[in-house]
Formats: structure tokens, C-alpha cells, sequence
């Protein structure tokens, strides 16, 4: 048999050392392809894409922040300072503040780096919404009077979901402080308290323990034996199940359980869901359109396209914003209403939302249609709202631009 020399061996070493060096790289290359944007960092700009100039799309968030929070107190802004160091996010035209609202301006701000105005929301949320004690202790209030009175104690579900991420993503981004400003401790006090309900009082848990599937309201009763699609935010549950402090199993479940669960609630054909569905995906016939697609329903379009852009498990998403944008486009991209029976059938009254346009345009970021452009351009030439109803189309519209520019992201 013939011997390797010792120059042989020291060069088959060297080969084979750098082919192992090197497969880490191409491994991680791949996984670069099918990787969303949460381990990549690569948030996509869709503005920029489509041949906006950046200077352009910073004035417009810029403008768009200091509309909404320090525009003109009667037709412009919904945040509204309190005091040294409180804040409220103002529904105009109920003239009552919501935990929906309030969520959602911690996240604006915790994306736009603004910590004094996310402090100041967070500390009214928890001065006066915040439920210390029995029946909902644990949970906020749903709305309220602008006082802090509270107008209905019971809690709206998505509320406590965009707190709790709002808080992780401070924590991340700016690190956490004492007291109400320890994001991280009141994050995961949220988290445990969605799931783990003490025997007193009447609040259930915010999940469904056996569907894993977050629920209506968390109040006993028919409230709680059914779902909202809009509420099923899957790209959290991923956060939470890699941040929270316990339950993370749970919570990487819930975020599957929730994907699959969107494929039951579409329809088929206009890839339409309903505002309110059961566990099984069908419609919920309630006041308040309740088996219609309308306002809640917009959102959902959104929520799909930030879970594949950020972690990109299901492909049939793309196909379910593809039916979705198709629908819309069929309707007249400038043009579509903003109510429907899920099998496309226009529901009256009807109305042009600039939500909605927002909506579809963030949709945009994980649909491969022909006419996506069409979708964000239409956004991006419709202004900002003013006046009665700027409240929760505006926010849609905020987070629209921080998402469609590449700077709605999850900070860990």
C-alpha cells in the first residue's frame, strides 16, 4: 500500500478544514433565501422599490408622526399630552380612548425611537385602564373618558397583544427602567396573565387553553368561544415564544395554530375574511358586522404579510394576499369599497377607507401579483386623514409607511 507523505497529509488537512470552514457559509447563504426578515435584518422598502426617493419617504413618516401626535388639536392630531407625563390616544369620533389606539401609539412610537411619548401613553394605559384588582385584574379596559373614567371595564384582547410586544421591543431597543417603565417585567406580566387566570373574578384567559387561538373577550360566556382573524398575530407569538419569560412552547404553537387557522377562515375565491369567525374559520353573524369583512377585517391583510416577511414559514400566504389584492384590484384599484360579505358581495353603507388602502398596500410586501406597485402607489398618493374619522385610519396609514419603508421592525 502506498503511504500518504506528510506534505500529502498536511494538504489533505488543509482541504479538509477549509471545506468545513466554508459550509457554515453556504449553509447560511441558503437559509438566507428562505430566511425572513427577522434573522436576516432585511426589511424590505417597498417605497424605495418602487423608485420614491428616501428623502422622500423620511419627510413624509416624519410629517405623518408630527401630524397624528402634535398636528392641530381639532382636526389633525390623536395624541394628546396629560399633565408632565401622561398621554392619551384620542378615538375622535366616539370621543373615547381604546386600548386598541393606545397599543398601537407605543408601537408607532417604539419604531420611530420616541420614548418620552411612549412613556407617557404607557404610563395613562396604566394609571387608568390597567386592572389592579378583581374582575379583570391583570387586563385593561377596552375604553375609556378621557378623564380615566372607565366606560367598559371588559378587555379587548388585541390591546394586551400590541402592549406586551410595544414593551418587548422597548426593552430591546432602549433597555428597561424601574417601576411601570421595566418593559421587559410588564411584558412578561401581560404574557403570564393572558394565560394564567387566578380562580377569582370573572376575566378567562385571553387564549382558548385547547385551541391554543386568541379569543373575542376574555369574559365568560359567548365572547370567549370564538375569535377575531385580525386578532391572530402569529409573527408575536414568534417574539413571545422566543423572549417571554415562560410559555414559550405555548406561544410557538399559538403562532402555528393561528397560520393554520387563517387558511380556513379566507374564502376561497376573494381570500375575504370575516370580522369576527368561530375556531373553525366560519363566520360569526353579531351587530357590528360581525360576519362581514369591514374595519377589524382590514387589518388582517397586514398581519399576514408582516408574519412571511418576517418569518416566512407558509408560502400559501402569498397566494392568500394574491386572491385578496385581486379581489380589490377587480373592484377598481382607485375606486373599492370598504364592506363585503366574504364571497365579494358589497354590504351597505358603504365607504372609500383610507385604512383599508393602507391595508392593501402593506399586503403588497408578501402578494407577487402583477399590479402589486398599483397597490402602494394608490397609498402613497392618498394624504394622511384629517377630521372626524383620522383616528383609526390614521394609525392604519402610520403604520403603513413604517411598514411599507422597511421601519416597522421586531427589536430583540
Amino acid at each position: 500500500m502506498k503511504q500518504t507523505s506528510r506534505k500529502g497529509i498536511i494538504l489533505q488537512s488543509i482541504i479538509l478544514l477549509s471545506i468545513l470552514w466554508a459550509a457554515p457559509v453556504l449553509v447560511s447563504a441558503q437559509s438566507d433565501d428562505v430566511q425572513g426578515a427577522f434573522f436576516t435584518g432585511d426589511y424590505p422598502n417597498a417605497l424605495a422599490a418602487m423608485g420614491i426617493p428616501q428623502d422622500e419617504i423620511d419627510a413624509r413618516i416624519n410629517d405623518a408622526f408630527d401630524q397624528l401626535f402634535y398636528g392641530d388639536d381639532i382636526t389633525q392630531r390623536v395624541y394628546y399630552p396629560v399633565g408632565d407625563d401622561m398621554a392619551y390616544l384620542l378615538d375622535v369620533a366616539n370621543n373615547d380612548v381604546r386600548s386598541e389606539g393606545m397599543s398601537y401609539g407605543m408601537m408607532i412610537a417604539v419604531q420611530m425611537d420616541k420614548q418620552e411619548e411612549f412613556n407617557r401613553i404607557w404610563t395613562w394605559a396604566k394609571t387608568y385602564m390597567y386592572h389592579p384588582d378583581d374582575p379583570y385584574k391583570g387586563y385593561f379596559s377596552w375604553h375609556n373618558e378621557t378623564d380615566g373614567t372607565v366606560i367598559d371595564a371588559n378587555p379587548a384582547s388585541d390591546g394586551e397583544t400590541w402592549f406586551a410586544t410595544a414593551l418587548l421591543f422597548a426593552d430591546a431597543r432602549w433597555g428597561s427602567g424601574e417601576g411601570i417603565y421595566d418593559y421587559a417585567t410588564e411584558a412578561n406580566t401581560i404574557l403570564q396573565d393572558m394565560l394564567h387566570r387566578e380562580p377569582t373574578g370573572i376575566g378567562t384567559p385571553m387564549f382558548d387553553l385547547e385551541e391554543k387561538m386568541v379569543v373575542f373577550v376574555p369574559s365568560p360566556g359567548r365572547n370567549s368561544e370564538f375569535t377575531d382573524p385580525s386578532y391572530h398575530t402569529p409573527h408575536f407569538y414568534e417574539i413571545w415564544a422566543r423572549e417571554a419569560a415562560q410559555d414559550n412552547d405555548f406561544w410557538a404553537d399559538a403562532a402555528q395554530i393561528s397560520r393554520d387557522f387563517w387558511h380556513l377562515a379566507a374564502h376561497p375565491e376573494t381570500g375575504l375574511m370575516s370580522n369576527y369567525t368561530e375556531f373553525t374559520g366560519e363566520p360569526r353573524a353579531m351587530s357590528n358586522y360581525g360576519e362581514y369583512y369591514y374595519a377589524d377585517a382590514w387589518r388582517i391583510g397586514m398581519n399576514i404579510a408582516l408574519d412571511y416577511v418576517w418569518f416566512r414559514v407558509d408560502d400559501w400566504q402569498v397566494e392568500e394576499l394574491n386572491r385578496l389584492l385581486t379581489f380589490f384590484y377587480d373592484q377598481g384599484i382607485n375606486s373599492y369599497m370598504s364592506r363585503f360579505r366574504i364571497d365579494g358581495t358589497p354590504a351597505d353603507p358603504q365607504h372609500r377607507a383610507t385604512g383599508l388602502i393602507a391595508m392593501n398596500a402593506v399586503a403588497t410586501l408578501a402578494a407577487d401579483t402583477a399590479y402589486d406597485e398599483e397597490f402602494v402607489r394608490a397609498f402613497w398618493d392618498t394624504p394622511l386623514p384629517v377630521g372626524q374619522y383620522r383616528y383609526y385610519d390614521g394609525l392604519l396609514y402610520m403604520m403603513a409607511l413604517l411598514q411599507l419603508s422597511g421601519n416597522f421592525r421586531a427589536y430583540t
